[in-house]
């Protein structure tokens, strides 16, 4: 008996059935078949779309020459660490979110995202999910992973063959519960050494177990002697170079060859350092689409080092017009000019030179004092050290831009008894006729507390006096700390000097002659005190530590009080303008009292 297919009604359901058998035969084979090999250049360009909160120009990401560069460096299976120096404005976060986005999508796997803390981890986290949500091809390929108490967490998710976790350096005992084939470290040069070790050492003994890994490092490097600097140091160290339109001459775009009319930043333009041709603006997209990468050090095998900075950047608020008027703005101040270097140059900061000279900075003494103060000075601080039998003080004024050291005294007695300290009160209330007509006093002062166990006598000062912005302070190490902040501990007020920060950027000024300014009263003690430490680069199990050193022999009373007199600036919040008006009037402004103290508080 021969079987033979029904007709009719029968006959469209057969072939209904049948049809939808090979759909889902077709999908599920399509399922099974591996991701298409596609360079990680060409994939990105293709899926990744850019939501309106990360880009002016929201949709499909288009990659610069030099990302391309970049891409297939990370495509090499020769290649396991790829480092990245650059500036800002180069594109590189959107990069290394395309970058996180291909693995999660075409290659599956562990993955490792460390950024400096805890913050910026949870932003970026923030960060690469909407860009997930706004390319179609990703859209809910992350799921939230639920921790022990079975909440979910953004800061690790999960996906089909693999894991995204998003970590903190700061934390580094995080660091060791994980495995991940890529890691990826996110401004390196932010990553802080503790007791617990090297965040990046750490991080990178979580892929040891993959003889496949790929270790992304990029920074924006800040000194010298950064980790940034160190990696791409141990790199093949390739550099951007870009034809000349004129003679065809690759170059690297640096800084020495920006030209441009005193006056006119508009003017600025590009000298090929080949033949000197003039190459203008317009011609830069252009040229920097046929860049290439040249690796200066080629005989390094397996790790390649991209060195990138905002001169190339074919962003809009990358013109060389627009870069020249900043540098002319940024160059009025040490700290400013190390920032453009950092974020427009993509250059670490030089931190090691020689040794000050004391005598040298005395004959800079000006024709100025405490009571014929310059009319520049806008607010008053006080630094205060203290010994055993004296405190040591530097007054000093705060220009828009200079500092002015305007005094260095000494109020001897016993720290333990009243005198000194009713004489230390008496100076803060003290006030100056400005050379604008008005008065000026003390705006702030910061108390040195953290040394010979005068802890408690000073908070028994500071304390009834924090309204007047009198504080109590401790100075701690790290270059990369805030110049004060409040300390989280509890009990007395206490404010942290980043006593290392403030020192390099004094020694930036002092170096280069300009930003400080000292009257003519001041002794040479206080240049000798001034200049009793040196910048040095030392080596602690293999890693290079940057710290002041003391010169064997001298005393640093007034390089300590003239770093408290600084840091003391961070309390005066007012407008500069607004200063500006009040010293012009012969009359100071009544202020309305902060703390109303009871009749038995002193102070």
């Amino acid at each position: 008996m021969t079987l033979q297919k029904s007709t009719g009604k029968s006959g469209q359901h057969w072939k209904g059935w049948q049809m939808g058998i090979e759909i889902i035969r077709s999908n599920a084979l399509q399922a099974l078949r591996p991701p298409a090999n596609v360079p990680l250049a060409e994939w990105i360009e293709a899926n990744i779309h850019l939501p309106q909160t990360a880009s002016a120009t929201p949709g499909r990401m288009r990659l610069w020459a030099y990302q391309r560069g970049i891409c297939e460096a990370i495509d090499d299976p020769e290649i396991e660490r790829v480092t990245v120096l650059k500036s800002a404005r180069v594109g590189y976060t959107q990069l290394l979110s395309g970058i996180i986005a291909s693995y999660c999508a075409n290659q599956p796997c562990p993955i490792l995202a460390v950024q400096p803390t805890a913050d910026d981890a949870r932003d970026y986290a923030v960060d690469l999910e909407a860009l997930f949500e706004a390319s179609p091809v990703l859209r809910g390929i992350l799921s939230d992973e639920a921790d022990e108490t079975g909440r979910s967490t953004m800061l690790n998710r999960k996906f089909p063959g693999g894991s995204l976790k998003f970590l903190a350096a700061k934390s580094p005992r995080n660091l060791r519960r994980h495995t991940a084939k890529i890691l990826l470290l996110d401004e390196i040069d932010g990553y802080e050494v503790s007791q617990e070790g090297d965040p990046i050492a750490l991080a990178e003994m979580r892929t040891l177990t993959f003889r496949d890994r790929k270790i992304i490092a990029g920074s924006t490097p800040v000194f010298d002697f950064g980790p940034a600097t160190r990696l791409y140091e141990k790199s093949d160290k390739r550099v951007f170079e870009v034809p000349c339109p004129g003679c065809g001459e690759f170059s690297e775009v640096k800084w020495a060859d920006i030209r441009w009319t005193e006056g006119d930043p508009d003017s600025a333009h590009w000298a090929c350092p080949s033949n000197g041709c003039v190459v203008e603006e317009r011609q830069k997209p252009a040229m920097v689409a046929a860049g290439r990468w040249r690796a200066t050090a080629p005989h390094v095998k397996g790790h390649a080092g991209f060195k990138i900075n905002a001169l190339v950047s074919p962003h809009h608020n990358a013109r060389w017009g627009k870069l020249v008027a900043e540098f002319l703005e940024a160059k009025k101040s040490p700290e400013t000019l190390q920032t453009f270097t950092n974020l427009v140059l993509g250059e670490a900061w030089k931190t090691e030179g020689e040794d000050l000279d004391e005598h040298e900075l005395f004959q800079r003494r000006e024709p100025f004092t405490l009571p014929t103060m310059p009319e520049d000075v806008l607010f008053m601080t006080c630094g205060v050290d203290c010994q055993d039998d004296r405190l040591e003080l530097i007054l000093m004024g705060h220009g828009r831009f200079d500092l002015f050291i305007l005094d260095h005294r000494v109020l001897w007695g016993a720290i333990d008894g009243d005198a000194v300290w009713q004489d230390l009160d008496s100076l803060l209330r003290e006030r100056w006729t400005h050379p604008k007509g008005g008065t000026i006093g003390i705006d702030a002062c910061a108390i040195d507390s953290g040394d010979g166990g005068h802890t408690d006598i000073v908070h028994g000062f500071t304390r009834p006096r924090f309204g007047r912005r009198v504080v109590s302070i401790k100075g701690v190490p790290g270059f990369s700390r805030p110049f004060l902040q409040r300390s989280g501990s509890k009990g007395a007020p206490l404010w942290l000097v980043g006593s290392d920060a403030v020192k390099s950027q004094l020694f930036n000024r002092l170096s280069r002659g300009e930003g400080v300014r000292f009257a003519e009263t001041l002794e040479p003690v206080f240049f000798e005190q001034l200049t009793s430490e040196r910048r040095v680069v030392r080596y602690a199990h293999g890693k290079p530590l940057a710290r002041f050193d003391r010169i064997k022999g001298k005393r640093a009373e007034t390089l300590d009080a003239t770093v408290y007199a600084w840091a003391a600036r961070q309390l005066v919040g007012q407008n500069v303008e607004r200063r500006a008006e009040e010293l012009e009037t012969k009359t100071a402004p009544q202020r309305t009292p902060r703390v109303v103290k009871s009749r038995w508080l002193g102070g």
